[in-house]
């Protein structure tokens, strides 16, 4: 962080607010933030040794009760898996295993998908790869950071056939294996599910099942959302026909699982470029709603009805241009008030406008323009989605993410609420 001395001090001395984080000489001057706003989070760098860091997953693999993290560099074509330190080499560089090496990987997840008690890694590829490959663990733990003990192979029945954004572990029926729920973008687009064999170390015997099409997933998870207890998939689509956000409804029946005929129920944004979102009770109901970001500065609340098959409740409000544009959010009480806080990331934030910010959440309940607080200052410029975690064991939440454009990397912010 640089230090601009004499002209930092003129500059306060005139009454204009200034970043933590220094720009430039030469920049553009930094937009008015709003009154509210605090000083920018410290950021630590996780790692910053590859090329388009591209979003965060994590898991407790080691089983130390810290969450790990891995992320596909899409640039830099490495898949990487990294341990959390402890609290006190946190603010480090942590411990690394390259686990794969493969073209434009858009995302990477842990997933469990043989067995063995090793948490694999799933990466999904886009550009001219068009794969989802699994990246195989070595069984014993100690052998976990060994780069060479590391194997990777694509699934055979869905490469070539659409530009893969999204995977998620899924048990889709009640069986001891996991399956992969997977979308992607561009021609031949889907929402699939990719089925495990008896034994799923034979890629080749892993069957797929489109369920929906679609233009461009950009969030795809797995929870229950009609809470009749077993996972439904929940997406946004950016930029297909029906785009918005929408869920497909588990049919539970063995016959309909079969046949992979999932009902889909849109939720809202309908014909929006909608982004990555999150869930959250916003409202105090017991249900969780969806809150989603939305191009070019929106945040939608999306709220649940008691029944998630009718129409939900749609509020939206506009975030100042201080920020760039949107790309995700994430829920979490940052200020420990007992109430959820959004956090937005974004792209496009250039020429001193913020990267990640954030706000409280009952402002979605009022379509006001909110007051929004800084965290990541003007550095960085295409953020990515959101983990919001107690990374320093203080008893307050953090926010995960990764930045590409001006290469940060994997990277983490500090709450300072508690001292």
């Amino acid at each position: 962080m640089h230090t601009l001395g004499v002209v930092k001090l003129g500059l306060v001395l005139l009454g204009l607010s200034f970043s933590s984080h220094s720009q430039a000489s030469g920049a553009a001057p930094e937009p008015q933030r709003s009154e509210s706003a605090h000083r920018s989070w410290p950021r630590h760098t996780i790692d910053a040794t590859s090329r388009g860091a591209d979003g965060v997953r994590v898991q407790d693999v080691n089983h130390d009760g810290l969450l790990d993290v891995v992320t596909g560099w899409e640039e830099g074509g490495v898949v990487r898996v990294y341990l959390h330190p402890g609290p006190a080499m946190v603010r480090h560089p942590w411990p690394a295993v390259t686990v794969g090496s493969v073209a434009s990987p858009e995302d990477a997840v842990f997933a469990d998908l043989d067995g063995d008690g090793a948490a694999d890694v799933v990466s999904s590829c886009e550009g001219a790869n068009r794969s989802v490959f699994v990246h195989w663990a070595p069984r014993h733990p100690a052998a976990y950071m060994d780069p060479h003990l590391w194997t990777t192979e694509a699934f055979p029945s869905v490469r070539g056939r659409a530009m893969w954004m999204f995977a998620v572990p899924i048990r889709a029926e009640n069986r001891d294996r996991l399956d992969l729920a997977i979308g992607g973008k561009g021609q031949g687009a889907v929402i699939g599910l990719l089925r495990a064999p008896a034994k799923p170390r034979e890629v080749s015997d892993w069957t797929f099942q489109p369920l929906h099409e679609v233009g461009w997933v950009m969030s795809l998870r797995c929870d229950d959302i009609d809470r009749d207890g077993d996972p439904d998939i929940l997406a946004s689509d950016r930029k297909g026909d029906g785009r918005g956000v929408f869920w497909l409804e588990n049919p539970r029946r063995a016959a309909a699982l079969a046949a992979a005929q999932w009902p889909v129920h849109p939720i809202g944004a309908t014909g929006k470029e909608v982004m990555f979102l999150d869930l959250g009770d916003l409202d105090g109901d017991q249900r969780l709603d969806v809150v989603v970001a939305v191009k070019p500065r929106r945040v939608v609340l999306l709220r649940q009805p008691s029944d998630p098959r009718n129409a939900w409740t749609e509020n939206t409000v506009e975030l100042p241009e201080i920020v760039g544009t949107a790309k995700a959010v994430g829920l979490g009480d940052l200020d420990l008030d007992g109430k959820l806080d959004v956090v937005f990331s974004c792209e496009e934030a250039k020429g001193g406008k913020l990267g990640v910010v954030w706000f409280p959440s009952e402002v979605l309940l009022t379509g006001k323009t909110p007051p929004v607080h800084d965290i990541s200052g003007p550095d960085g410029a295409k953020f990515d989605r959101l983990e919001l975690i107690d990374l320093d064991g203080d008893g307050d939440l953090d926010v995960l993410t990764t930045e590409e454009a001006e290469a940060l990397g994997v990277i983490w912010y500090e709450n300072a609420k508690r001292p």
